[in-house]
């Protein structure tokens, strides 16, 4: 087995080493000014990735049906009003314990007004304890 993922290994850095040598054997016969310093790339390695398309480049994206959310943080589409590491703005991380709920980091722990989840409020008079109302 060892013996096999060894030529595999030496296959592809000969196939690699090969295919270097052909670029630098091509002739550009458009541009008469002799080239100084490494060969150039081949057309598909030059070429633009045309995968997943980034909301730096393409801010509508985050506007499509099925995106997390329609705000562009790191080339990522988030819900600043949800998103715990981009609470309320991008780069705003919220604690361990905390959540976010409509852009603020809150406990849901104790916090009256987010007690066990967002907008989940406690009863007027009574407390949140351990993420329930009037616990005990």
């Amino acid at each position: 087995m060892k013996a096999l993922l060894v030529f595999a290994l030496f296959m592809a850095l000969v196939t690699t080493n090969l295919s270097a040598a052909d670029e630098s054997l091509l002739v550009d016969n458009n541009d008469d000014r002799s080239r100084v310093g490494p060969p150039s790339r081949s057309r598909f390695l030059a070429r633009k990735h045309r995968g997943a398309m980034t909301c730096n480049e393409y801010p509508r994206v985050c506007g499509v049906v099925g995106s997390p959310g329609p705000d562009c943080c790191k080339r990522r589409c988030v819900n600043v009003e949800k998103d715990r590491l981009n609470c309320g703005k991008c780069g705003r991380k919220c604690k361990h314990t905390e959540i976010c709920c409509n852009g603020n980091c809150v406990n849901p722990m104790s916090d009256k007004w987010h007690c066990g989840g967002c907008n989940n409020g406690c009863d007027k008079g009574s407390k949140c304890l351990f993420g329930m109302c009037s616990y005990a």
